[in-house]
């Protein structure tokens, strides 16, 4: 990973740039209570977009648009003074406008909620649940990110923390590097590295491209 040359970084939001984790949990929580889904199916689908998740939860399909529009009040509502993963902020501020891209499994609304609440800054490009067919971990959604970047995904890193992210940023042929908080570093064990925050790691930028550095 550190030998690499990158063209551009793509990241996941949730448990990647902002530590939302809390709030996502406190969410659907409400969420599933409300509509009687246990814990346990909720944690089995963790990183998969809103829609999924609904449609494998919700066995009424006449229920699921009303149910999709709940999670995203919650989420939108909860999103207040979340921090950002340790590092995450000067790491994101880092990178060159025109060679990153936020890649997430949430709405545009959920997305600038989190973003705001964690002072960081809206990139150019994002995708978001609403500009995919298939989520995570399908590899369109960053395959559309590599796209409208104008880059190669085999030249892209990935920030990554959950197994549905991993498994979509693999298919698409990226490097991921993973960040622990939401999954353990078995659990994220087919990411190219694993690392405990991104003050662990910073990118140089130099004529060949991104170069990912470790921080002593």
């Amino acid at each position: 990973m550190f030998g690499e040359r990158f063209d551009a970084v793509l990241c996941d939001l949730d448990g990647s740039l902002v530590d939302s984790t809390a709030s996502v949990a406190r969410s659907w929580r409400r969420w599933a209570d409300h509509y009687g889904v246990s814990a346990e199916a909720l944690h089995a689908n963790h990183g998969r977009p809103a829609d999924v998740l609904v449609a494998a939860l919700i066995d009424d399909e006449a229920a699921r648009a009303e149910a999709r529009e709940r999670i995203e009040r919650l989420e939108v509502a909860d999103a207040v003074g979340l921090p950002a993963v340790r590092g995450a902020a000067a790491f994101w501020a880092s990178l060159p406008e025109r060679q990153r891209a936020i890649v997430t499994s949430g709405t545009v609304a959920i997305a600038t909620a989190r973003l705001a609440a964690a002072g960081m800054q809206r990139p150019a490009v994002w995708v978001t649940a609403e500009e995919v067919i298939h989520g995570k971990p399908d590899p369109e959604p960053y395959l559309r990110a590599a796209e409208r970047l104008g880059v190669d995904p085999r030249r892209c890193l990935v920030i990554e923390d959950a197994q549905a992210g991993i498994a979509s940023a693999r298919a698409a042929g990226c490097h991921v590097l993973a960040v622990t908080g939401t999954g353990s570093p078995a659990e994220l064990a087919d990411a190219s590295l694993v690392v405990d925050g991104l003050d662990r790691v910073r990118i140089e930028v130099d004529p060949d491209g991104l170069r990912l550095v470790a921080v002593p």
